[in-house]
């Protein structure tokens, strides 16, 4: 019978556990998501900087236009305002070169949509006014390739020169960012838009956004502020990319979802595969088929594989326990029948001839039936025995060897069971058993030996112990000893060579069963030659208490 659940061909090979898998899901997903969302800030961020950067490429060369041609109108040292402002940006060592930046960002707070500018009351300067009346048909052709804004403003804050000829004379000097350009710094700001009623979603390139990017640049002749050139475009956003390039993200998303097709395939092999094989497996315990007792094979995870090895050892145990009960069941049913058989048949002949028997005979006859009747007696008592060792619950238990062996062998030396002598071992040396079961245990040893050895029979107990595994307590006898074909049997319920003697043949299993609710062991240890005795050894763990 097996003495513990567990597969008899433990896999130990190294598996991810179940919760690794799911954390490994979650991770996943969590990571995914929080890419997406990353990458759409991020590409919000890339389209709003190259909007910018185009207006600020445009604006560049139309400042440089714009200052060349005023430079041909006006005194350079005189005209305009002095600059203000320190450049925002990073100057190389080359004095000549001042690069601006592009700095905004999607997450930048957006200023009010711009209003309609009011009609400046301070009239253009002259030649801002001249230069911008040049300029004018130029810008209007670029706004109809680059679709920005763009204007023109002399020192003031006047356009003078615009792509849209009604904005010609406003005033743009109350804009945030046309203030810091006229102070000599390039700004570029987001400005909420008005929504128009031509706007269309997604396929128009300039509408449907709810932003403007908006970029104020100085014209600089050396420290002096002439004019500023302001610009304004709607950016492109992630919508409308996506839009744009709906056709490639299509395929791409179903080479994604052909991939997260694949993950879930091979989650279900991870997971839904090897459950499969444990209903499989289940179902072949209970038909009693010899796969059921077998782990699944390539389980993956470790809390499956653990599961089928515990259900293979659960199947095992059980199919151990079946056949015990059944071996028990034909034992007992054994034992029985002979000492029935003897009773009915003396029953018989008393009943039938009772009349003609001399009182010899009859007094016989009923010697036979107390005989049978007592081992009956005897039988059921070791069989309640058995049954109490067999569903003993362990509880924490600590006893002293020295005191227990020295009571034993009085007790036997009271009785007349045997000469016994007590090798004890160190003082204070204890065992991790209850008192009364290694007693029991020990008592049924001494009194196997004076039955299979004669009045005569020496027994000896000794304590043998290395200080750090388990407790030995030997007894040895110099009765007949065991043979070797009936070592093999010696702890096989209902094995005995002493019947004619009374013995049941259940005293060594009861032991067995008692010591091994306390994970101790009962154990035949070998002669050192044939008919000088048995040896057997109780195998105990030590208290807790006394371990290092």
């Amino acid at each position: 019978m097996a003495s513990a659940i567990g597969s008899p061909f433990p896999d130990r090979r190294a598996r991810p556990r179940l919760w690794m898998v799911f954390a490994a899901v979650g991770v996943a997903g969590f990571v995914l998501t929080l890419a997406g969302l990353s990458f759409v800030r991020v590409y919000d961020n890339q389209l709003i900087r190259q909007t910018e950067t185009e207006l600020i490429a445009q604006g560049a060369v139309v400042a440089e236009v714009y200052r060349s041609v005023l430079r041909q109108q006006v005194d350079p040292a005189h005209y305009g305002r002095v600059s203000t402002a320190r450049w925002p940006y990073p100057v190389p060592d080359d004095k000549r070169l001042r690069p601006i930046l592009p700095s905004l960002k999607a997450s930048d707070a957006p200023l009010p949509p711009d209003e309609t500018p009011e009609p400046s009351h301070l009239p253009a300067e002259r030649h801002a006014r001249e230069a911008g009346t040049l300029l004018s048909p130029m810008l209007e052709q670029v706004r109809a390739t680059t679709l920005a804004g763009i204007r023109v403003v002399d020192s003031e804050g006047v356009v003078v020169a615009s792509s849209s000829a009604e904005l010609l004379g406003t005033s743009l000097a109350d804009r945030p960012e046309v203030q810091r350009a006229l102070q000599g710094e390039p700004t570029s700001v987001l400005r909420r838009r008005y929504a128009e009623p031509e706007d269309t979603p997604l396929a128009s390139l300039s509408r449907d956004t709810g932003i403007r990017v908006s970029v104020a640049l100085p014209v600089l002749e050396g420290e002096r502020v002439w004019g500023a050139v302001v610009l304004a475009r709607t950016p492109m956003t992630f919508a409308k990319a996506m839009y744009a390039d709906r056709w490639n993200l299509t395929a791409t998303g179903l080479v994604l979802l052909g991939a997260v097709g694949l993950m879930s395939l091979a989650a279900a092999a991870l997971v839904g595969r090897p459950v499969r094989a444990l209903v499989k497996q289940t179902r072949a315990i209970a038909a009693s088929a010899p796969s059921g007792f077998e782990p699944v094979a390539r389980p993956v995870v470790a809390e499956l594989a653990e599961l089928s090895e515990a259900l293979a050892g659960m199947a095992t145990a059980l199919r151990d326990r079946n056949q015990y009960i059944r071996s028990f069941a034909a034992n007992v049913s054994h034992e029985f029948k002979t000492p029935l058989a003897s009773i009915q048949g003396a029953v018989e002949l008393l009943r039938d001839s009772a009349d003609v028997m001399s009182p010899e005979q009859r007094a016989r006859f009923l010697a036979n039936v107390d005989a049978d009747a007592r081992r009956l007696t005897r039988l059921v008592q070791r069989l309640l025995e058995l049954a109490r060792a067999d569903s003993m619950t362990a509880t924490p238990a600590r006893v002293e060897l020295a005191p227990l062996l020295e009571g034993l062998a009085t007790r036997a030396r009271a009785e007349g069971v045997a000469d016994v002598q007590v090798t004890p071992g160190p003082a204070g040396l204890a065992v991790a058993l209850p008192a009364e079961v290694l007693d029991d245990v020990l008592w049924q040893l001494v009194t196997n030996a004076r039955q299979h050895g004669g009045e005569g029979v020496r027994v000896g107990l000794a304590v043998e112990s290395d200080g750090a595994g388990p407790v030995r307590v030997v007894v040895r006898d110099n009765g007949r000893g065991i043979s070797e074909a009936n070592q093999a049997r010696i702890f096989d319920a209902f094995f005995t060579t002493a019947r004619e003697r009374g013995g049941t043949g259940l005293g060594l299993t009861i032991a067995q069963s008692m010591l091994r609710a306390f994970g101790a062991g009962l154990e035949l240890l070998p002669s050192q030659a044939q008919g000088t005795g048995a040896t057997f050894a109780v195998v105990a763990p030590a208290p807790v208490t006394q371990r290092k």
